[in-house]
């Protein structure tokens, strides 16, 4: 009996997981189609830098503060949208930047499609073949810790006039596979159950997501001005 409790168990979990990674791709797609609508509106408004970054820290109040205390309910899916909404309309500037240079169109298209080839290739990989690459956990911690510390650095560096564009686009390319490294992360726990809230993972993906867009936007802008 044993080996068919086993059985009927391990199928019990990859139906939920099947569940949870359906609902967490049909919110990711709505929730990346609502950010490019604000990024829209911030750009049609001309938003400044300033506004863009009061954006940001709002959407990092919703995901630290209130959506761990809304994810089980009906109210964190507005939660999760008032999120992706504001951090879409935060890259509002940024877009608006790139866009101004003179083949600033190609760029972003460079950096949306490769973005969006990165992500369907590293899903399917999992999906495939099904691989648990929580073994990643420790790696990827310690990678965005060097990478926060890094950033906090060439912000100071910043501030006092010193710039230095090639340590830049190093650093955004550490992010782009950093980020990367969470994709596959992110989709391999909801595929073996180590997720089960679709609005916790919907969130993963996307920072994963626009982390490396706009990583990839600094490097495509970088070699497009070379």
């Amino acid at each position: 009996m044993q080996p068919q409790v086993y059985t009927q168990t391990r199928a019990v979990d990859r139906s939920e997981s099947a569940k949870v990674l359906r609902n967490t791709y049909a919110m990711l797609a709505m929730t990346v189609l609502f950010s490019a609508f604000t990024a829209g509106i911030a750009m049609a408004i001309g938003m400044g830098r300033g506004m863009g970054l009061m954006c940001s820290i709002a959407a990092i109040v919703l995901v630290w503060f209130v959506l761990p205390r809304t994810a089980n309910s009906a109210a964190g899916v507005g939660v999760v949208f008032a999120f992706t909404g504001l951090l879409g309309a935060s890259i509002g500037p940024l877009l608006n930047h790139y866009l101004g240079m003179a083949n600033g169109g190609q760029v972003v298209m460079q950096a949306l499609g490769t973005t969006a080839l990165v992500f369907f290739a590293l899903s399917a990989y999992v999906l495939t073949t099904r691989k648990d690459f929580s073994f990643m956990g420790g790696f990827l911690f310690v990678g965005l810790i060097a990478v926060l510390v890094s950033a906090i650095g060439m912000m100071i560096a910043g501030f006092f006039g010193v710039y230095m564009p090639v340590v830049q686009v190093a650093l955004s390319g550490a992010i782009a596979l950093l980020f990367s490294g969470f994709i596959l992360f992110e989709t391999s726990r909801i595929v073996n159950g180590g997720e089960t809230n679709y609005l916790m993972a919907t969130t993963s993906l996307y920072l994963s997501i626009l982390n490396l867009f706009t990583a990839l936007l600094h490097i495509f802008g970088f070699a497009s001005e070379d």
